[in-house]
């Protein structure tokens, strides 16, 4: 079973080539997202990994459930679940420019392979906990993969 990484460039151009996909019109599968608020959430998780943006701490508990989320996705290589909670941060419910979010989504992802090629994610998530790069580059692609799933691309 392959593990899929956006540090894998056949990977990284599949992202890129189901984000062109998308349009201002693309509906969505489930969730309370248009596409273009989609789009400025993946970004935003993406800033994340670049330390662009910092999340709250978390009690113990939920961090403890986000690790074991994280190694039964691993052995699994499962997805992941629809409708999961996220950090408040994260959340996008307000109006967002589809040429804008989409712009800027394809550049934080440049800049995330340029982080993954010089070694500089963070060694740690608020919910996952301790990271590895291949973790980084694994969720990432979970992550994305899961939205653009939910526009069905």
């Amino acid at each position: 079973m392959v593990k899929k990484r956006l540090n894998d460039p056949l990977y990284f151009r599949e992202i890129i080539d189901r984000i062109s996909l998308l349009s201002m019109n693309s509906q969505s599968a489930w969730g309370k997202m248009d596409v273009s608020q989609m789009l400025k959430h993946c970004d935003l998780v993406l800033q994340v990994a670049l330390q662009k943006t910092e999340l709250p701490r978390i009690h113990i508990l939920l961090e403890t459930i986000g690790v074991i989320t994280k190694m039964e996705m691993y052995v699994f290589n499962n997805g992941i679940p629809r409708n999961m909670p996220t950090f408040q941060k994260l959340i996008v419910n307000f109006e967002c420019d589809f040429d804008e979010s989409k712009t800027n989504l394809l550049k934080t992802l440049e800049e995330f392979r340029a982080a993954c090629e010089n070694g500089r994610l963070p060694e740690r998530h608020r919910l996952f906990g301790n990271m590895t790069e291949k973790d980084w580059q694994f969720l990432e692609y979970k992550h994305l993969d899961h939205h653009l799933k939910q526009f069905k691309v």
